[in-house]
């Protein structure tokens, strides 16, 4: 077992040494000016950190020299004139137009989207049209949604075969998570009734994480922002949202019209509480949606941030880069292991939170005393 243990710290050791390797020699072969001689260019951190947190047309790879190497997604335009399909290397990352299109490279709100321009290379601000193209995150999204197919559908098979018994393969690792998805999130939060409530559960939870994880993977097909990206946390929490108010019992809204407990003054003349809990309607999906984002896109930040550092530094004065590297890159695996942690904790937040809110909205008088306010009081 000792040995065993030795083994695998050698080889983490040895793993951590050759990263730090190749980031040293990755760094630039900056060289002493002198006053006469024209100072480089600076490096534009903010810019590099901002493009790989942002959805794009393209799923860039590497630069090597001048050499951009990158995967072309496709473009699916539809205007007036009909339904538009090319490969985004049209635009050959982003410089020139094609077929009446470009992407902006403005600052603004439509910087990096698709923009209809003239013939000047003007933008066309009343041109309208419809983009529902394959970016990097759609791409990322199908593909986290064909792995939980096959994982999903392979366990499924398996337990139609061999029938319910010791879990084999796939299913020894699915089933806890299954379980504790239904016991200690459904079951808690929501009561007797949770069983109708699970597939979604369930479909939320593994979504989260398998995108979490799948952005952690610095290398292609991972490293996409999509948990990361609002539209896609604005979409979950939607959907958490409805269920929640459709499934909304009598007792449910008539504690939102009249709150149990609050002294009459707080409701009439001025409805001041019936106010404040339909604006609670309406901010209960806003954090699970800000929560998500906000973590998943402060942990790719911060962890560029720290690569980032090495660059900055070495651009200045080379041997500082080669100083700083060891510690850039122990703080770049600090961070890493901590984004393991949160992508956990993120999915089980999120799913937890919306079977909280599904419980409170079914729950009867004498299930609002213990379950929801437990679960709350779980999560805080």
């Amino acid at each position: 077992m000792e040995l065993s243990f030795c083994k695998i710290r050698c080889c983490s050791f040895l793993n951590i040494f050759a990263f730090c390797l190749v980031l040293l020699f990755l760094l630039p072969n900056a060289k002493a000016e002198s006053h006469s001689e024209q100072k480089s260019a600076p490096l534009d951190i903010g810019g590099m950190i901002i493009d790989h947190v942002v959805n794009s047309y393209e799923w860039h790879i590497a630069t090597i020299g001048e050499k951009h190497i990158s995967i072309s997604l496709p473009v699916i335009l539809i205007d007036k004139e009909g339904l538009h399909v090319f490969s985004s290397g049209r635009f050959h990352h982003g410089h020139e137009a094609y077929n009446g299109y470009a992407i902006c490279q403005e600052e603004g709100m439509s910087k990096g989207k698709i923009v209809k321009v003239n013939e000047a290379g003007l933008i066309d601000t009343n041109a309208s049209f419809v983009d529902i193209s394959i970016t990097k995150n759609v791409f990322s999204l199908l593909f986290g949604i064909v792995l939980l197919l096959i994982l999903f559908i392979s366990v499924a098979r398996g337990y139609a075969k061999r029938g319910v018994g010791v879990p084999k393969g796939m299913a020894r690792l699915v089933e806890p998570v299954i379980l504790f998805v239904r016991d200690d999130i459904a079951r808690s939060a929501i009561g007797e009734k949770h069983q109708r409530y699970l597939p979604f559960l369930l479909t939320l939870f593994f979504f989260i994480l398998f995108n979490n994880l799948l952005g952690l993977i610095p290398f292609f097909p991972g490293g996409a922002n999509l948990t990361g990206n609002i539209s896609v946390t604005l979409v979950l929490a939607l959907f958490t949202f409805i269920i929640t108010n459709v499934s909304g019992n009598k007792t449910y809204w008539k504690d939102i019209v009249n709150t149990p407990g609050v002294p009459w003054w707080l409701k009439f003349p001025l409805p001041l509480m019936p106010l404040v809990e339909i604006i609670g309607l309406f901010t209960k999906p806003v954090v699970l949606m800000i929560r998500l984002f906000a973590n998943i896109t402060a942990g790719h930040i911060i962890c560029l941030g720290f690569i980032s550092l090495i660059f900055i530094f070495g651009n200045m004065v080379p041997v500082l880069g080669y100083g700083l590297s060891p510690v850039s890159v122990v703080f770049y695996i600090f961070m890493s292991l901590l984004e393991l942690l949160v992508a956990f904790i993120q999915a089980f937040v999120f799913t937890l939170l919306s079977a909280i809110y599904i419980g409170m909205a079914i729950a009867e008088h004498h299930q609002e005393e213990h379950k929801p306010e437990h679960a709350v009081n779980e999560v805080k």
